[in-house]
């Protein structure tokens, strides 16, 4: 049996509790909010999770150094919050900690990955699980796969251990900085898919957004250390067709809203939460712009979500691109 310490009770840190819990792990899951910890201890669940009971079994606090007696710890904070909650938690780890990060997201003014952030500031063994996994059907018991990234096999082996059941499988992978980039990028796609079905375009434009956006994704990834392959996984195709096509996805609906004609900001205060695609799309453009990889589709989307672009002529003058091959290598031995 292991000791498992939650960072974050939000839905999906909460759908991980119950997957540890089932396979017979002790699970602490700890908050910032004190009233969230109240409000889950009185109704048994998270509001943000509706119907999905968080048995008493489950440990709840408010005190970081919980963290101390974990065999590892899963940081499921908001990407603003990762590195705020590795500083406080630092303090209670040691060399030999592990750390499991399941935020999606690029920190805002450094461009950092968050297993970066939380390998800088606490110096623990950082692994990473991402994946299609809508904690509204995580938490129903709805089969789900992901994928954990590691380069210590011991920790992919327990973090596979912890969490895999009859509903809940996780594949192994090495490529921490794919599997990591894949889960953040994706957000970007899925806010232009939500952009498009609000603007009136069809099944045939978001598919080819979707396929071009992770031929995008690849590039930078490529260029960043990550392996092309891992983009066709889980993390890449599987995460991308979830998040653009599930009305659970936050990204998705801002997106409509600014097809429908809502600035970015005002979609974002009508979403009431936060819209990791909107911050995803400024990492992107700026890490392009370092690298020198081409991003046409993310660099419309920066156009219209920070300047003062156009949602039909950012359409336009991505169809009148100059012709090229679809595939990168061809294109570029050509």
């Amino acid at each position: 049996m292991a000791n498992v310490t939650i960072l974050g009770s939000g839905g999906f840190g909460l759908c991980l509790a119950l997957a540890a819990l089932r396979n017979g792990h002790q699970v602490t899951v700890w908050s910032f909010s004190q009233a969230e910890v109240d409000h889950i201890r009185e109704y048994h669940e998270n509001a943000l999770l509706k119907g999905v009971a968080v048995p008493e079994e489950i440990a709840l606090t408010t005190d970081i150094s919980a963290v101390k007696d974990a065999d590892f710890v899963v940081s499921a904070v908001p990407s603003f919050a990762v590195r705020s909650t590795a500083e406080a938690m630092a303090p209670y780890l040691t060399e030999h900690s592990v750390i499991v990060s399941v935020t999606k997201g690029i920190e805002r003014d450094t461009s950092k990955r968050m297993s970066q952030i939380l390998k800088e500031v606490t110096g623990a063994t950082v692994a990473v699980l991402s994946g299609p996994t809508h904690a509204e059907e995580v938490g129903r018991g709805v089969p789900t796969g992901c994928v954990v990234a590691c380069e210590d096999h011991n920790v992919v082996d327990m973090v596979q251990d912890a969490f895999m059941s009859d509903v809940f499988r996780v594949y192994a992978s090495g490529d921490i900085v794919g599997v990591e980039l894949g889960a953040a990028l994706k957000n970007i796609y899925a806010l232009i898919a939500g952009v498009l079905e609000g603007a009136g375009c069809g099944d045939n434009t978001k598919a080819l957004m979707m396929t071009r956006g992770l031929t995008e994704s690849a590039r930078l990834g490529v260029a960043l250390g990550a392996k092309q392959e891992t983009f066709a996984g889980l993390s890449g195709v599987g995460d991308l067709i979830v998040t653009c096509c599930s009305m659970h996805s936050r990204n998705h609906r801002c997106g409509i809203y600014i097809g429908q004609g809502l600035k970015a900001k005002e979609a974002m205060e009508k979403v009431g939460a936060v819209v990791e695609g909107y911050y995803a799309t400024a990492s992107a453009h700026q890490l392009a712009e370092k690298y020198g990889i081409e991003m046409p589709i993310a660099d419309a989307a920066y156009q219209v979500l920070y300047g003062d672009g156009n949602v039909q002529e950012a359409i336009g003058g991505l169809m009148r691109r100059q012709k090229r091959h679809e595939i990168d290598e061809i294109w570029l031995e050509g």
